[in-house]
């Protein structure tokens, strides 16, 4: 595909939608993986353990010492400074992904915001969720980095059914045409060409050509002469 269509296309969704989407459709493997994100682990699974207990009790004895507040919050934000975009990735159930790109310190409000701008179906109670194990976000007012979504993350979409009407159909599509018709759009970087300093290339040139050799000429025929400490 004309990388100029695709930047085109993007550059239009991305002023349209007020910030940068992609939508490709997810494989096979990630199918499978979505299909099993209802399958719950029991509870043994999540018990906390002698192991557990003493795997941690290590880790804390790293710390020789404890960290005021002040340091911490100073550790959190030079490590907030230093990322600069969160991408977030949407899976719906018919293999489809929505890439979306964020601040770090936007809320998760804002995704469910993009999400009713490019859902086919916008007046259906939805949720979003993590998995596994599969748990649902509430704290729309939580910021990605708080989160725990940076630098990216995975989420998944789902109607909520129990608050809709049943006879509304939600096996999709679920975002809108234009919106599909990104599906498979690249952006291919352009490859630039270092540009030359003429003036350091004519200097460096002058610098390494090698000196001019001079010619050297034959020295005189010099008169023998004889010296007056020699007696023939």
């Amino acid at each position: 595909m004309d990388s100029q269509f695709a930047k085109e296309k993007l550059a239009a969704a991305k002023q349209q939608y007020g910030r940068e989407i992609r939508l490709f459709e997810t494989t096979t493997s990630s199918q499978t993986s979505n299909e099993a994100v209802d399958y719950e682990e029991p509870d043994e699974f999540f018990e906390f353990t002698a192991e557990d207990y003493y795997r941690i009790l290590a880790t804390k004895k790293e710390d020789k010492f404890l960290k005021t507040r002040k340091i911490r919050e100073a550790e959190e934000a030079a490590r907030r400074s230093k990322i600069t975009k969160a991408v977030i990735r949407v899976r719906f159930r018919d293999n489809h992904t929505l890439e979306a790109t964020f601040h770090p310190s936007e809320t998760i409000q804002s995704l469910i915001d993009l999400l009713k701008q490019v859902l086919s179906q916008p007046d259906l109670p939805f949720y979003i969720y993590t998995a596994p194990p599969k748990k649902q976000i509430k704290d729309m007012s939580q910021d990605f980095f708080s989160a725990g979504f940076v630098p990216g993350a995975i989420v998944y979409f789902a109607y909520d059914q129990s608050k809709g009407d049943g006879d509304v159909d939600t096996s999709g599509p679920y975002l809108k045409e234009d919106v599909m018709s990104l599906k498979g759009l690249e952006l291919i970087p352009e490859q630039v060409k270092p540009e030359v300093d003429q003036a350091t290339t004519t200097g460096s040139v002058t610098a390494t050509a090698p000196a001019p050799v001079q010619e050297r000429k034959p020295a005189a025929d010099k008169k023998m002469v004889k010296p007056k400490w020699l007696k023939m």
